[in-house]
């Protein structure tokens, strides 16, 4: 019988386990924070409740350590957060249904802040869409589309973002932002298969809006909704990665959202 030396075998995977790892993509990059701090600061909808953190324990404890702990409230639409489209489809997806591959993936950013500029109550129209495919390429089967306006640079100012900064139902009238128009969500509906559409703006549907039909329209297809998103304009057109996590909340109709992109050098 022949006697082998195991010698050579335990030379290669020596050599193997020494050789450096190759870099990945994850690694040749940077991440992107889209979220607004919550904080007493943090914007709501005029005629929600606001976010609240209460005191537990800020100190040192009868043991001797050190121990800091708080309790929050919030409603579920406001600082950057997340839509279900139960929020305004009946028997559509809650919270916790949504899938995570309808909230990770490639972003395509549509600037429209140019337009914005002119008209704060602008609607996004079809034609913006197709203008930047004829720049970037038709948009990609699972993008999450995403429309910068520029509104976001007057985060936290209630009267610059909101268009007012009185609360209550006698500000709704006052409410003065751009979205997205109705005829747009349908045609993204109709002709393409996005994963997921945010704004950084409070709504989907501009302030004006009194039927929220752009709302309606992408939610009676399962597509969620981001809202008050921060730091698009930091975005590439293409190729950002995004990652959008929000509280799990059981039969929510929308929750506090973590939202980052990871951008590559």
């Amino acid at each position: 019988m022949k006697k082998y030396s195991l010698l050579p075998l335990l030379f290669a995977l020596f050599m193997t386990s020494c050789t450096p790892v190759e870099q990945t993509d994850w690694e040749d990059g940077e991440w992107i924070d889209l979220t607004h701090e919550y904080s007493e600061e943090t914007l709501f909808w005029p005629t929600s409740s606001t976010f609240r953190l209460d005191t537990v324990f800020v100190g040192e404890t009868d043991a001797g350590f050190y121990y800091e702990s708080y309790e929050f409230c919030t409603a579920e639409h406001g600082g950057t957060h997340l839509d279900a489209p139960v929020h305004f489809a009946e028997g559509k997806q809650s919270v916790e249904a949504i899938g995570l591959d309808r909230l990770t993936g490639y972003a395509s950013v549509i600037d429209v802040s140019e337009k914005v500029e002119e008209n704060r109550d602008y609607q996004i129209m079809v034609e913006d869409i197709e203008q930047w495919e004829q720049t970037h390429g038709e948009l990609s089967d699972g993008t999450i589309l995403l429309f910068y306006t520029g509104l976001s640079r007057y985060w936290p100012d209630a009267e610059q973002y909101l268009g007012t900064a009185t609360r209550g139902e006698e500000a709704l009238p006052e409410l003065s932002f751009p979205g997205l128009h109705p005829d747009a969500a349908l045609w993204l509906v109709e002709n393409r298969e996005i994963n997921a559409l945010g704004l950084d703006t409070p709504s989907l549907d501009y302030g004006r809006s009194e039927r929220f039909e752009t709302h309606q329209v992408l939610f009676e297809d399962d597509i969620p909704g981001f809202e008050n998103v921060a730091n698009l304009d930091q975005l590439p057109p293409t190729g950002a990665y995004v990652v959008a996590l929000p509280m799990k909340i059981k039969n929510g109709s929308g929750a506090p959202l973590r939202i980052a992109a990871h951008v590559r050098q």
